[in-house]
């Protein structure tokens, strides 16, 4: 309620400056929320109002986030602008919110380099690079009072570690937060902060949690171990794989347990209600849940993953299968971690869980107010449990047990003991290492503010954390950089230091989110000049353009170059080419690259005038394009590249491309052909799982600090997606990409592959052999280019009294497939008839223009689409009725 709002509590203005007020309003309302501080939280609140930067390093579960409430609630009595940063956009936004209820809607914002919610609030969530990016442009400029740093250990992540640190070298004014459960030794950041600031910076760490830990080193299969703890109540149980696929054959194999009871199986069902469970790995998951079982991992959908830790929290799911990420906060309430293993494959080799990783995974055990105790417990690999086994089984007797062949590691296995369970348990963090770096980017934003950019470079990089030997390489790395950027006229050199000290200027504005979104949009922009409005593929080729600037989704990709290189590897054989031979030219073969030599030539052109370009690659694909192409659902594009376990990062990808399109095109290269394939993908990507375009179009819609539209959306997460038959320009597409998957297949000649499609309505393989014999019989080719599949080929009745076959319909669609001329709704009742009380069903009746190669356009492929069956698929449902010409 607002009466039990944090912000109500601020004191008087006249009292903002004192601390011991400030402090007792904030403990006046935890204790009225029902919350009682532990000694470490009164230590670092103390320190915080006081004025002092503070490093916490408590367990998980230890209230870390009511610190950073306390020194946020102090920064706004002192007017002060505050942030919070976290690593994640799924954690900047949980913040988000939890900060709304807190301090209400108008004194919070949100920036996460897709938008930004209410910017001029005074207290920001934001992730790290958000911040990073405002201490390099404005330095001590900067309006920054406190910055809260949660998950501080990702300073030290290779990639992303510099925007971690370079807060901490270039906002001297501030006072700084600096949170996590494994920081290891500190005592740089302690000394540094205070030197940087000026202010006393206090360590506040502990090892006690509120909900102890039992650590326990098992030798037991795993199904006995998963059996064991149940039967103690020891669930929720998190097993922790390191492999998506490995937490799916887990949670498969653990099924055939007898977890839940009649009346928990009917609990579940009821929770589950109308969810709709997509084809693939939807399927495999509604089996799983009304077992009592469980996965959670990146790769899923996430309203999936939001199911899930919505029956967790709830008790409804015994056990969880996952992978590592739980390590960074995931919202599942557990009692038991189950770790697999203690070594891990990390993109380069195999090797043993560093401490920070053991720790991070295992502090999630034990949920305070529920648990007394956490369990962790950790499955020794398997050859030690076969050993074990045997020495049961040979229990007190020497001679069986001196017989006894114990089985050795396999080969490359990076085996693990409870030795190595015990220096994971209780060994420190691994020191946190400096990841500082120099790009265009830093130096465009360095030249951009007050002052010598050249000595601002050198300070924050001799300043920084990294070695001295890593310092004098990003030093020349540095003045390459100065070098291109005065070369490409972006940047120019001044005779003497202007009014505001500067040596060097920008010739160029920069947007205010340079390189954090898409920062190479402004390039496709400028390759569109090249590409051949008249051509065919012009509206492909736009999309090709841009799915060139996003992110590889490196799964997809995998697959592609797979497929290609399993279908050249056929046709290498069927030429009788020797097996080395084949590797050779196999090694050539990647995934489709639509339009790569020209965006080179183009990206190459387009370097010399805007250098800082360079620090990001042009990554030429085709996944939107090639799903278009092949007329393809969601559902058959995953089911193709077998992409069940990753097919939540295929439907991101996809949303990111509508993104793109949405907001970089512009309107003078934009064309009918763009349109539909931006609202076809829109419509993909919100019937499988709405949540992602939701938040975007609530975070863009909120972009002017309506943060009441952002919290509505939060409100309805969970709500279904809007019926796909409302947006009729979207579904129209869906019913013309479902009609022209037949016309690829038909030309073709692969009836089989049509009959597996459509046998269920009575379409068998031989129904359309013996219709594809009829086809060919009279002409010898079937068209599947542009023409084919355009608009004007597809005519649509949405009059439901009309015959299926189109022969006695009125035919009042207009040729170009735009819709019927009397007004009707796309439930083919006639807007005056549209109603809830209209018996008669919801049908559109379709005809798909064959182009043969003379030109007659007299064949068609007849089909019923039904309207109220493709709102509940989330797609097209078309039903084939005929294929004959039209005077047949």
């Amino acid at each position: 309620m607002d009466a039990m709002r944090l912000v109500d509590h601020l004191p008087a203005a006249e009292e903002s400056d004192d601390a011991d007020v400030v402090l007792d309003a904030f403990i006046t309302w935890a204790e009225g929320e029902g919350l009682s501080l532990y000694p470490a939280q009164e230590d670092a609140l103390l320190e915080l109002v006081a004025g002092s930067n503070v490093i916490l390093a408590t367990p998980t579960g230890s209230g870390k986030s009511l610190v950073a409430s306390g020194a946020q609630f102090a920064a706004l009595a002192r007017g002060e602008r505050s942030y919070y940063t976290a690593p994640i956009k799924a954690l900047v936004s949980e913040k988000f919110f939890a900060l709304v209820d807190q301090f209400g809607p108008e004194n919070v914002g949100m920036m996460t380099g897709d938008a930004t919610v209410n910017g001029d609030a005074p207290i920001i969530a934001a992730t790290a690079e958000i911040l990073a990016n405002k201490a390099l442009r404005e330095g001590s400029d900067a309006e920054v009072g406190l910055v809260v740093m949660d998950e501080f250990h990702f300073y030290s992540e290779p990639d992303r570690g510099w925007a971690w640190e370079v807060p901490l070298l270039e906002l001297p004014h501030a006072q700084f937060l600096l949170m996590s459960a494994t920081l290891g030794d500190t005592a740089r950041f302690e000394t540094d902060l205070t030197r940087r600031t000026g202010r006393e910076t206090t360590l506040v760490a502990s090892t006690e949690r509120p909900v102890p830990l039992v650590h326990e080193y098992v030798t037991s299969p795993v199904h006995e171990t998963v059996e064991e703890l149940l039967a103690t109540g020891q669930a929720p149980v998190y097993i922790v794989h390191f492999s998506q696929a490995a937490a799916i054959e887990r949670a498969q194999a653990l099924s055939s347990i007898n977890m839940t009871s009649k009346t928990e199986k009917a609990q579940i069902a009821e929770e589950l209600g109308d969810f709709r469970f997509s084809t693939g790995f939807g399927k495999t998951l509604s089996r799983l849940v009304r077992m009592g079982v469980g996965v959670h991992h990146a790769g899923m959908l996430p309203r999936y993953r939001r199911l899930v830790e919505r029956l967790t929290q709830k008790g409804l799911l015994k056990v969880v299968c996952g992978t590592d990420t739980l390590g960074v906060g995931i919202n599942v309430p557990i009692r038991t971690v189950l770790f697999s293993g203690l070594s891990k494959y990390d993109g380069t080799r195999q090797r043993h869980l560093h401490v920070r990783e053991f720790q991070q995974i295992a502090g999630r055990a034990g949920r305070a107010g529920y648990d007394t105790v956490g369990r962790v417990v950790v499955q020794a690999p398997e050859h030690e449990v076969e050993n074990a086994k045997m020495v049961r089984k040979a229990g007190d007797d020497p001679k069986k047990l001196r017989k006894i062949q114990r089985k050795k590691p396999p080969e490359g296995f990076v085996n693990y003991s409870d030795r190595t369970h015990d220096k994971l348990t209780t060994g420190q963090p691994e020191a946190l290492l400096s990841r500082m770096r120099v790009s265009h980017s830093m130096v465009l934003n360095l030249v951009a503010r007050r002052g010598d950019a050249r000595a601002a470079v050198r300070s924050i990089v001799t300043d920084s954390h990294a070695p001295e030997s890593e310092q004098e390489r990003m030093l020349g790395d540095a003045e390459s950089i100065f070098d291109t950027l005065v070369e490409g006229g972006v940047i120019e050199e001044l005779s003497g230091p202007d009014a505001d000290g500067r040596t060097v200027r920008l010739t160029v504005d920069l947007q205010e989110d340079f390189a954090l979104n898409q920062p190479l949009a402004p390039f496709a922009v400028a390759a569109l000049e090249v590409l051949d409005r008249e051509s065919d593929t012009y509206a492909l080729d736009v999309v090709s353009i841009f799915e060139a600037i996003l992110e590889n989704p490196r799964p997809i990709i995998n697959a592609q170059r797979h497929a290609a290189r399993g279908e050249a590897v056929a046709e290498m054989k069927a030429e009788g080419l020797e097996y080395e031979e084949r590797m050779e030219l196999l090694e050539e073969i990647e995934h489709p690259q639509p339009l790569r030599d020209l965006l080179e030539v183009a990206y190459d052109a387009y370097r010399g005038g805007h250098p800082w370009v360079a620090d990001h690659e042009l990554k030429p694909k085709s996944v939107a394009r090639e799903m278009w192409e092949k007329s393809m659902t969601f559902g058959e594009y995953v089911s193709l590249y077998q992409l069940a376990r990753s097919e939540g990062l295929v439907l991101r990808y996809l949303s990111d491309v509508y993104r793109t399109l949405r907001h970089s095109v512009p309107d003078s290269y934009a064309t009918d052909e763009i349109d539909d394939i931006t609202d076809w993908l829109g419509e993909v990507v919100r019937q499988t799982d709405s949540s992602l375009l939701d938040e975007w179009e609530a975070l863009a819609a909120g972009e002017g600090g309506e943060v009441d539209v952002v919290i509505a959306h939060h409100d309805a997460a969970d709500a279904a997606p809007p019926p796909v038959t409302a947006n009729e320009r979207a579904f129209r597409v869906l019913v013309r990409n479902a009609l022209f998957r037949r016309v690829e297949q038909m030309a073709l000649r692969r009836w089989i592959d049509l009959g597996e499609m459509d046998g269920a309505a009575g379409w068998t393989a031989e129904v359309w052999r013996e219709a594809i014999e009829d086809y060919f019989a009279e002409y010898d080719s079937l068209g599947t280019g542009s023409d084919a599949r355009g608009p004007a080929m597809l005519v649509v009745d949405t009059d439901p009294g009309s015959t299926p076959d189109g022969r006695g319909a009125s035919d009042d669609s207009t040729p170009d497939g735009r819709g019927a001329s009397d007004g009707s709704t796309p439930d083919g009742r006639g807007a005056s008839e549209a109603s809830d009380r209209d018996p008669r069903p919801r049908l559109w009746h379709v005809r798909q223009i064959l182009d043969d190669p003379e030109g007659d356009h007299d064949w068609c492929i007849f089909a019923t689409v039904h309207l109220d069956a493709s709102d509940e698929a989330g797609e097209a449902v078309v039903q084939i009725t005929d294929v004959r010409p039209m005077t047949g």
